[in-house]
């Protein structure tokens, strides 16, 4: 069975290194990469809605020469007649070298990798995890700050249901001197078994509030994501709380020169477009250091898979 990735603890941080300095050469060095892939195929699953992930996991294969095979909703695929994920992947392993897969449940990536014959990458699975985005994160903090080690990261919005949240605390406590600040109303607090699993049990420490502007001055990222109104029990307790994290230039001023404004997209109204041209923004720079990590991602599995 050919190696997957689902999870990014399935990465040893050595492998990260790794991925992170290919993706790295890859932006320095774009043609030495551009044939790598030629005559390949990536079978792009997304059963679920996506941009920014479907079209960087595609423009990533056409970077490196190969070619895309996509199914953009769960309607336009055989999953609309009843179709099992198991049956799915052994059906794509026959026409695809390579599998990124999105799907509303959770494990579902997981089950596809237990079938396919071939690499499947989780593109994002429910609530539970989604590991490239992650690897993006950590190229980009990689890329503005140098390293890992020693940052306050604060989290900031809607940290119950944010996936992109859960898999970038896992990842981020692997590294020393990290400090955590949890920031969020709370109706949307990061879940206890993070807490308890991931931040207590690795010493990470971390603080919790719902006030963004009493802590904006100690960070060093910031990591915004949406306040869903959905998520909440009645509409008094959204309107009472929603303006507080929207990022606004006067939320700013008593923020670190050098402070890093991530956010894993889309972006709805919580940072105002006026922050977009300060150069502390870096959320479209995630955009793009997507492409290179799934670039160097498609290359190490097909690489482990003897197909490249």
């Amino acid at each position: 069975m050919a190696r997957s990735l689902i999870d990014v603890l399935d990465l040893s941080l050595d492998e990260i290194d790794e991925l992170i300095a290919v993706a790295n050469d890859i932006i320095a060095n774009p043609r030495k990469y551009s044939e790598v892939c030629h005559g390949k195929k990536l079978a792009t699953l997304f059963f679920e809605p996506s941009t920014r992930t479907r079209l960087s996991f595609e423009a990533a294969m056409y970077e490196l020469g190969g070619h895309v095979l996509s199914v953009s909703s769960g309607a336009s695929s055989s999953a609309a007649k009843g179709e099992s994920v198991a049956d799915t992947a052994k059906t794509v392993s026959c026409y695809a070298d390579i599998i990124a897969m999105r799907h509303p449940k959770e494990g579902a990536p997981y089950v596809a990798s237990l079938n396919a014959s071939i690499p499947v990458i989780n593109a994002g699975d429910g609530g539970h995890n989604h590991p490239t985005q992650t690897l993006t994160d950590l190229l980009t903090i990689k890329r503005e700050k140098g390293h890992f080690e020693n940052l306050t990261v604060g989290f900031c919005g809607d940290l119950k249901f944010g996936r992109t949240v859960h898999s970038l605390i896992s990842a981020l406590s692997r590294y020393s001197g990290v400090r955590i600040v949890l920031i969020s109303p709370d109706e949307l607090k990061l879940p206890s078994y993070i807490k308890n699993d991931v931040l207590k049990k690795n010493g990470i420490p971390y603080k919790q509030t719902t006030d963004l502007l009493s802590v904006i001055p100690e960070l060093d990222i910031l990591y915004m994501t949406r306040v869903q109104k959905e998520r909440f029990f009645n509409e008094e307790d959204y309107l009472r709380l929603k303006d507080s994290y929207i990022l606004e230039p006067r939320k700013l001023e008593t923020a670190k020169a050098d402070l890093c404004i991530m956010h894993p997209l889309p972006r709805v109204n919580e940072i105002s477009v006026a922050i977009d041209d300060d150069p502390r923004a870096c959320y479209f720079k995630q955009v793009l250091n997507g492409k290179y990590i799934r670039m160097a991602l498609i290359m190490k599995l097909l690489k482990e898979a003897g197909t490249i």
